[in-house]
């Protein structure tokens, strides 16, 4: 089977514009991102997908594959399905531009699992290790089956005792396997879903479409750069002093 990794990256995004640009210990997000996707697998199979041509010429620069797409992408995975149409691979893995920490041995992982189920929907998945995190806004939380099949995924904290208490919950890793099936099924629906355009979550498109996904467990979480309060708390894992720019 045909297939690549792509990241999604786009300049204007709603809670922090250019983003993708910031500068982490001396070098771009999107620079990191790459770098440890080339060392899940060969950098040959890495691909960026962006419609701004700052990200096009700075990513160029540090020598990654890029795909220019259309403004018009309202997520990522709609990228990801534009892209698709000029690689034209069996599937797709999305790894999200705003995940400078993520996890190489992760992104395999996905990858197998897809492989082993070839043609289904695959998303990564960890458990929450703290009450802040698990009422937190910008993360999604997981509800799953017995065998780990979606159920729903939300920014609100789930599940929840009606007390109001956390016990245990998972939240969503963003690594995907997506068929070339099913980001023909995102192009062919251009609009969002209502529960999506409420959660702003893309994956329950497909959960409001009767598409199924797999999640997979994966050992431990990163620190996604969603809102500039995130940075520092990224720069600190990262043990550097350098600040945002």
């Amino acid at each position: 089977m045909k297939y690549a990794v792509v990241i999604p990256a786009r300049y204007q995004s709603s809670r922090f514009p250019g983003k993708p640009l910031i500068d982490l210990c001396g070098k771009t997000m999107i620079q990191h991102v790459w770098e440890r996707c080339c060392t899940a697998v060969d950098a040959e199979l890495v691909y960026i997908a962006t419609d701004s041509e700052k990200i096009e010429e700075v990513c160029i620069g540090f020598g990654a594959k890029v795909l220019m797409t259309s403004p018009n992408c309202m997520t990522g995975t709609d990228r990801l399905a534009e892209a698709n149409k000029k690689l034209n691979a069996d599937f797709i893995i999305n790894v999200q531009g705003d995940e400078p920490l993520v996890r190489p041995d992760d992104i395999c992982k996905v990858i197998e699992a897809y492989k082993k189920e070839p043609g289904r929907v695959v998303n990564a998945m960890c458990k929450i290790c703290s009450e802040e995190e698990f009422r937190s806004f910008t993360v999604p939380k997981v509800v799953v089956s017995k065998t780990n099949k979606l159920l729903y995924m939300s920014r609100s904290p789930i599940p929840i005792s009606k007390n109001g208490e956390f016990f245990s919950a998972y939240k969503q890793v963003c690594i995907y396997a997506f068929s070339k099936e099913h980001l023909n099924f995102f192009a062919q629906h251009q609009q969002k879903t209502t529960i999506e355009q409420i959660e702003d979550i893309e994956i329950l498109r497909l959960l409001e479409n009767d598409i199924s996904v797999q999640m997979v467990e994966v050992e431990s979480s990163t620190v996604a750069v969603d809102v500039p309060d995130d940075v520092q708390s990224v720069l600190s894992l990262m043990n550097c002093n350098i600040t945002s720019g």
